[in-house]
């Protein structure tokens, strides 16, 4: 997930068609479920969650509700390193979102949270690298720093991975300097290898970061990533690979290139996706979110990924409300919603759930877990999957 997470309280707060929608299958569940009284959500929550241990059919087969290792295992360790996902995969995640994909200066995909590193890798600690320091618009905001754009794979494999958030996460600063930034397709073997290894097929969520700014500097995303799946196999519809991103017509486009199952993931109600801001579309999230804007959405995708937000709402003071229409309204529209991001420590939770004002401090994570688990959802992405897999055993028993 990328900047767009501003609104679930990250950075500031601390620091094609019918036949792919129907490979899905996701139930229709109301949103009607409230905080506390989960009853009947849970049992059915129990029912689907059996079904998908039948495996073997792609996404259809995965457990419900799908917990998902957000950049790995990275409430434990830097994010988007295989320290990180290999965790992730120790702890039990059904899948993995190996990949936050952007180019280099030689046209690789690599994976990091966005394509300025200074706050992921070591590259300021590097001399010979300091003329690279740009500030640029990206996606209509100002940044300072190095963009992988900037870069060859040959020079970003010089560099090491970094805690990208140390006040929240001092332990995981432990960690820095161990990894190195990870090539997709590095991904996509390793993928493979994990497989063989576990005897389990390893599932993967990248998303691509940023297209449109990509495709005006020549470095077009979308179609790298599609013939990296081509030549690994994994561009059908059952394949173990997820593609989402934040601008829907950048998953239109893959959806003419791949048959995977395909995201669109949504920001706040107010925002525009930045695609829609280039193309002059007046429409906000607020807009595709409506009946009408997720099936055309269905039109092309087989899921959404909201913030949290568009789930239940926060009032003033932080606390969780009702929840919205938004599950029964996507499952109507035969999409699954995988939201984002659920994480321990309390400033990231909702003002009811966290306890005391250690930002490093857990709150009452399971609490929170339980009250999105409730509406209905398909999945979640989580920076600490043991824990979500925990909350999750506890859901669905009742």
């Amino acid at each position: 997930m990328g900047t767009q997470e501003s609104d679930e309280r990250t950075g500031k707060a601390a620091d094609g068609g019918t036949g792919r929608r129907a490979l899905l299958g996701a139930a229709v569940l109301g949103a009607g479920g409230t905080v506390l009284g989960l009853g009947g959500t849970a049992r059915a929550a129990e029912a689907r969650h059996a079904e998908g241990r039948g495996g073997g059919r792609g996404v259809k087969g995965l457990p419900v509700p799908t917990v998902i290792g957000h950049r790995g295992a990275s409430g434990y360790r830097p994010e988007h390193t295989f320290g990180a996902y290999e965790l992730a995969l120790d702890m039990g995640a059904d899948i993995v979102e190996a990949g936050d994909l952007v180019p280099t200066r030689d046209g690789h995909l690599v994976c990091r949270h966005e394509p300025e590193i200074g706050g992921t890798t070591d590259v300021a600690s590097h001399p010979g690298f300091a003329d690279r320091k740009r500030t640029k618009r990206l996606d209509g905001v100002s940044v300072t720093g190095w963009f992988t754009e900037d870069f060859t794979l040959a020079e970003l494999k010089t560099l090491r991975a970094t805690e990208r958030i140390p006040a929240n996460r001092p332990h995981n600063t432990l960690y820095d300097g161990r990894w190195e930034i990870p090539a997709f397709e590095e991904v996509l073997r390793w993928q493979d290898e994990q497989t063989c290894k576990r005897g389990k097929q390893v599932w993967i969520y990248p998303e691509l970061k940023h297209p449109t700014y990509f495709r005006r500097l020549g470095l077009g995303t979308e179609e790298r990533l599609a013939r990296l799946l081509r030549k690994y196999g994994k561009d059908k519809r059952n394949s173990p690979v997820i593609v989402q991103s934040f601008e829907p017509t950048s998953i239109q486009r893959m959806s003419r290139l791949v048959g995977n199952p395909l995201a669109v993931l949504l920001s706040g109600a107010d925002s525009r996706p930045w695609d829609f801001v280039e193309n002059g579309d007046p429409r906000t999230v607020a807009d595709l979110i409506t009946p009408k804007g997720l099936k055309e959405i269905a039109s092309y995708a087989q899921g959404i990924g909201p913030t949290l937000d568009l789930v239940i709402p926060r009032d003033a003071a932080g606390n969780l409300t009702e929840p919205t229409s938004l599950v029964r309204d996507a499952h109507r529209a035969g999409l699954i919603l995988h939201p984002y991001t659920m994480r321990n420590e309390n400033p990231f939770l909702p003002a009811n759930f966290r306890k005391g004002s250690d930002p490093d401090a857990y709150g009452d994570v399971f609490g929170a877990f339980r009250a999105y688990f409730a509406t209905g959802i398909d999945g979640v992405f989580t920076d600490q999957p043991d824990t979500g897999l925990l909350a999750r055993e506890d859901f669905v028993n009742g």
